[in-house]
């Protein structure tokens, strides 16, 4: 049976341990961050390891190889990203472990097998198998494991550690709270602008905006809010929000771009289509465009997917422009 895929949540959260590796081991496993030497970290190649049971193959989400501090021994780390419950996940983690032991035990002293689990809820994920006859101990297998939802967001919110940010609302809270969690986030972010480039700072506003819908008109109340308050560079922030509008984009497009500008736009002409039928198509086809100008495809491309007017695509481009010039200062 072909697996369940979950690509958005996996792969933000795989993006985020590939740009903050030191800043997560650091936030939510700090005994393990305090033994590693970062300096020395670099991420292998993605490893094909074959599950010879089931017959199934697989990449490894994330793959490093670090060193301890004060030795020349060097360690393997594996991540495995989880945003879904599956019953013998913590099986398919002692076969990555075995198979990593099996290609690396030569060259690493050490193999740190850690799941991310993402899902809703909290609730105890098996992390370990053990095999043993009587009192004789064949097998023990335990890897590491992060649950976002075990954590309540306030314990995190004066955190000025970008890991925090990106993931504070898949922590803990409450509908009442939720307000209150969006302005924390965003202090957050003012708080990092000024340290970290803008392509770090789109990154985390991406990943965070999976697991809280923002709402333009709040967001703008609350930066207005923060800077009365004597925060700045809110204008910064609010001009970065179409990045996360092009995010879950990002990947297509630029695969699109490579093997060809028409397969790339038919997907997100029939994904806009989908949604601009329920709502008639003349406002379908506008949202479609409005879509392709915000990803910054040209207008050229735009009227041939659409089959707008040059004259209407560059209303659509003027008023996205004047939605951005409207954003506070």
């Amino acid at each position: 049976m072909k697996q369940k895929q979950f690509p958005s949540h996996d792969e933000a959260l795989k993006k985020l341990l590939q740009t903050f590796f030191a800043e997560f081991l650091e936030l939510f496993l700090p005994e393990v961050a305090e033994q590693l030497d970062h300096r020395e970290t670099r991420f292998l190649q993605q490893e094909l390891l074959v599950d010879v049971v089931g017959g199934e193959s697989r990449e490894l989400d994330l793959l490093l190889a670090t060193r301890f501090k004060g030795t020349d021994a060097y360690v393997l780390v594996h991540f495995e990203p989880q945003s879904y419950r599956e019953a013998d996940f913590h099986e398919r983690m002692f076969i990555y472990f075995s198979r990593l032991f099996e290609l690396y035990r030569k060259e690493f002293k050490l193999i740190i097998p850690i799941a991310v689990f993402s899902m809703d809820g909290v609730r105890q994920e098996r992390d370990s198998i053990r095999m043993h006859v009587g009192e004789h101990e064949i097998l023990q297998f335990r890897f590491l494991q992060v649950k976002l939802k075990s954590h309540n967001w306030r314990d995190f919110m004066d955190s000025d550690n970008p890991v925090a940010a990106a993931l504070l609302a898949k922590m803990r809270y409450t509908k009442k709270e939720a307000r209150e969690l969006r302005m924390a986030y965003l202090r957050m972010l003012l708080r990092l602008g000024d340290k970290l480039d803008t392509a770090k700072l789109a990154l985390i506003m991406s990943v965070a905006d999976l697991y809280y819908k923002p709402a333009l008109q709040e967001d703008e109340d609350i930066i207005r809010e923060l800077q009365s308050e004597g925060f700045q560079g809110g204008r910064k922030i609010m001009e970065l929000m179409p990045a996360w509008k092009r995010w879950g984009y990002e990947e297509g497009l630029e695969k699109g771009i490579e093997q060809g500008m028409e397969q790339g736009l038919e997907k997100g002409i029939e994904k806009g289509i989908e949604k601009g039928m329920e709502k008639g198509l003349e406002q379908g086809i506008q949202t479609v465009a409005r879509n392709l100008l915000t990803m910054g495809i040209d207008d050229a491309a735009v009227i041939k997917a659409t089959g707008l007017s040059l004259d209407k695509i560059r209303s659509l481009r003027k008023l996205l422009e004047d939605d951005v010039s409207r954003l506070p200062n």
